[in-house]
């Protein structure tokens, strides 16, 4: 199963890359474009920051941070022997996420975001699937280590 982390996550960073392309390409210049109107638009934002922005403009510590995590997910999955189906699905969508927005950040010197939500006057900050991933990634992650604590503390 160690292995199919990477094919797991480099299927996630595929798609992100291919969606990402064709956002630059039909969105680029555009004003929003409503798919449900008041809910969900796609607007094209280049982000040279991390989530939400912060971090803006510091391109190389994102690259380092980046390189960091990625390396850190593919040592632990090498070291640790019990990897349940629950952590593989989880950080293989953490490091496919990662290594989509490291691509841009690599490329383009930012992160292209396109998935723009709205909830009456607020206005989500918008993202992409790599930023999806690694925000379900992590949530699997948090389950795991919660659901394993319930269990330790019935024991």
């Amino acid at each position: 199963m160690k292995k199919h982390i990477f094919i797991l996550s480099g299927v996630v960073a595929l798609v992100d890359q291919v969606v990402k392309i064709l956002a630059s390409n039909f969105l680029a210049g555009n004003t929003s474009i409503p798919i449900i109107k008041d809910f969900f638009y796609l607007t094209y934002v280049e982000n040279t920051g991390a989530a939400w922005g912060i971090l803006s403009g510091n391109r190389y510590f994102l690259i380092i941070i980046a390189i960091l995590a990625i390396y850190g997910i593919v040592k632990y999955f090498l070291l640790d022997v019990n990897i349940t189906k629950l952590e593989f699905v989880a950080y293989s969508l953490i490091l496919g996420g990662v290594i989509g927005n490291l691509i841009d950040r690599i490329l383009y010197g930012f992160v292209v975001d396109y998935a723009d939500f709205r909830f009456g006057d607020y206005n989500f900050p918008v993202f992409n699937i790599a930023d999806a991933a690694i925000v379900i990634g992590a949530g699997l992650v948090i389950f795991h280590l919660i659901r394993n604590a319930v269990k330790q503390r019935r024991v």
